[in-house]
């Protein structure tokens, strides 16, 4: 079996690459919910959607995120109602209806571990997808406002509302002192054939796995077993705020930076080619560095990404 740690469009796109090569079932993905909010009265899970509608083949190809062929009539309407200000948040006609799901069966007393299996399976996804608590962890975000202590407000503020452009001077885990990993996470990371460190943003979609329960000291007991794959190219994020949040809280954007932050977890750092030349200052870090192309810009290249991780521990 194998067990990848996964957060957002990397991810999605590394299990994608997997199931290419290995069948899905023997797959158990650990999926970042820090980013989870409340938006309109509906339980969001946006991460745990853009792993779901990847692996289902009903990704929107042009946003990295939501359903493809989507429509948008609901939120035309609600953003005629308030003016604009309700809207920031896009959530389209189709996609709402897993929302609406969600939200009705949390309700109703499900956990989330139960809702996101029936979600999966309604889309056929043979992974099995886990969230990393069914306890609320939020992920909370200082940013710089010119105000001496700046301010603090929620990802999808500042990753939505905000556009990612601010500068970050903090993050915390709400409720992540309190929240056990959901049932089943730490026994799959246990019995684990490999673990994968998915190329998500280390702070933002790893780092509230880590910091959940006893998920971070389960994987440092699998060490020399976990894989992680570098969401950094040549000093940058192909996608998202990862390069300027790791400088902004004091790492270095660059593949030694993610290196020094996954050494005391993974004893092997998935490179793409364009750092082939600081292979060895990852070795110092404490990582065996393998060099391989790392863009997924399809299917192929996901699934060959796929086969070098998986041959890499």
């Amino acid at each position: 079996m194998i067990v990848a740690l996964a957060g957002g469009v990397g991810a999605a796109r590394m299990l994608r690459g997997l199931v290419a090569v290995v069948p899905p079932e023997t797959i158990t993905a650990v999926v970042n919910t820090g980013d989870d909010t409340v938006m309109h009265g509906l339980h969001i899970s946006p991460d745990l959607d853009t792993v779901t509608y990847t692996l289902a083949g009903m990704i929107n190809p042009e946003t990295g995120w939501g359903l493809r062929d989507e429509t948008w009539s609901a939120m035309a309407e609600l953003r005629a109602y308030s003016e604009g200000r309700l809207a920031w948040f896009n959530l389209g006609d189709r996609d709402l209806g897993t929302h609406l799901y969600r939200t009705s069966r949390l309700s109703e007393g499900a956990s989330l571990s139960e809702v996101t299996h029936e979600i999966a399976r309604r889309w056929s996804v043979g992974v099995r997808l886990r969230p990393m608590s069914d306890q609320r962890v939020e992920t909370r975000v200082v940013i710089d406002d010119g105000a001496p202590e700046g301010r603090e407000i929620g990802f999808q503020e500042y990753f939505v509302g905000h556009h990612h452009d601010v500068a970050v001077r903090a993050v915390r885990f709400a409720g992540v002192e309190s929240a056990p990993a959901a049932p089943g996470v730490l026994g799959a990371i246990a019995s684990a054939e490999r673990i994968i460190i998915c190329p998500s943003n280390p702070i933002v979609s790893i780092g509230p796995i880590l910091a959940t329960g006893a998920i971070g000291d389960a994987v440092r007991a699998r060490r020399l077993d976990t894989v992680a794959v570098s969401p950094i190219i040549a000093g940058q994020a192909l996608k998202g705020p990862a390069d300027r949040m790791l400088t902004e809280l004091g790492h270095e954007a660059s593949v030694v930076g993610v290196a020094r932050m996954w050494a005391p977890y993974a004893a092997t750092l998935v490179i793409d080619e364009a750092d082939a030349g600081r292979a060895r200052e990852v070795e110092e870090a404490g990582m065996a560095a393998v060099v391989t192309p790392t863009v997924m810009t399809g299917p192929r290249e996901s699934a060959a990404l796929g086969g070098v991780v998986l041959g890499a521990a």
